[in-house]
């Protein structure tokens, strides 16, 4: 039997999944259509769900919500069966947030800056220090690591971006555009260590405007647009369910529209 909220209980302990949203609905104060109109998915472990939309559709709103920037007008967030809202704390033990800005100190060295972000999250001593190196080497920037962030490249903070996001080896990983503006040997570098992660079992939302780099990361991949996913599935099963659509270029501009979508 159902509770009374009308969901049914969350699945808990180990065996939880990494991430459970339900019924998220969001409205912004002025706005005359909801930013969210009940959203609802899961992830595995070890998959990288690929949360794909135009400007506007959503993604940002969503991606707030599970990570615990925001609250929902309606629905829940579970990770690691651990309720997002109810014990925050908790639940950000777990997971990490890699933002499409750069969220780096630009005047330290990318070492202290990865020392300051593992400090924050309770790492300390040789456990600390070990992070530090394995996250410099995952990056491939050992030999800048005592240089500062603003002496960087496009392509190497992204890179350092990346890695502070993941410092506390969490279970499970937002990424908001990853790859944006980079060159196409650190965008290589960053979609092979995503897959490495994947395969050692770390989950991952991952949103991007780059269809092809959804298609051959993602394992499945929801497409959003007004607040309403549209469409869930493997990439390739989606595509082949559309007569006539190619890839997963093809389905996006199919389901979404040609409008261009300013702002």
């Amino acid at each position: 039997m159902r509770p009374e909220t009308g969901f049914d209980p969350l699945p808990a302990g180990d065996g939880a999944p990494p991430l459970v949203a339900e019924g998220l609905r969001k409205t912004y104060r002025g706005a005359d259509r909801p930013a969210l109109a009940g959203v609802d998915l899961s992830v595995e472990k070890g998959e990288i769900f690929g949360l794909l939309g135009p400007n506007g559709a959503g993604k940002t709103t969503a991606i707030s919500i599970m990570s615990s920037l925001m609250r929902p007008d309606r629905g829940r967030v579970a990770i690691c069966g651990i309720d997002v809202f109810g014990q925050p704390r908790r639940a950000r033990q777990r997971f990490g947030l890699v933002p499409q800005e750069i969220a780096l100190y630009e005047g330290l060295t990318v070492r202290e800056n990865l020392r300051y972000f593992g400090r924050l999250y309770g790492l300390k001593g040789q456990e600390l220090k070990d992070r530090v190196s394995a996250c410099l080497d995952l990056a491939g920037l050992s030999e800048k690591a005592d240089h500062r962030i603003a002496t960087f490249s496009g392509g190497m903070k992204r890179r350092a971006n990346l890695v502070a996001g993941i410092i506390h080896t969490p279970r499970l990983v937002f990424l908001d555009e990853p790859t944006v503006g980079i060159d196409a040997q650190s965008r290589r570098m960053i979609l092979d260590r995503l897959s490495e992660l994947s395969r050692e079992g770390m989950s991952m939302i991952y949103t991007t405007h780059y269809m092809e780099e959804a298609e051959s990361l993602c394992a499945r991949v929801a497409i959003i647009d007004e607040g309403r996913i549209i469409a869930q599935g493997r990439p390739a099963d989606l595509v082949d369910a559309q007569e006539g659509c190619r890839n997963l270029g093809d389905l996006f501009i199919r389901l979404t529209g040609k409008r261009l979508r300013d702002g």
